[in-house]
């Protein structure tokens, strides 16, 4: 994800826990999304749609943060 900002997520991860916070929960959906899309966890088509959504959520938060970041 993200890695023209690799150097920066490293950063960031270190010294903002609000970041941290969102791309850990973004990885965490997307093992979830995967395991679920793979069978290896019971879901119907709606559960996986909204943790997509959710995840799809986080990420553009992500990516705001990473742009105020870079630009400062």
């Amino acid at each position: 994800m993200f890695p023209e900002y690799r150097d920066l997520i490293t950063d960031l991860k270190g010294r903002d826990a609000h970041f941290t916070r969102l791309f850990h929960r973004h990885n965490e959906l997307d093992h979830e999304i995967k395991n679920m899309e793979i069978g290896m966890t019971p879901a119907g088509s709606m559960a996986i749609e909204q943790l997509k959504k959710e995840k799809l959520q986080l990420k553009d938060q992500l990516y705001t943060i990473l742009r105020k970041a870079s630009a400062a």
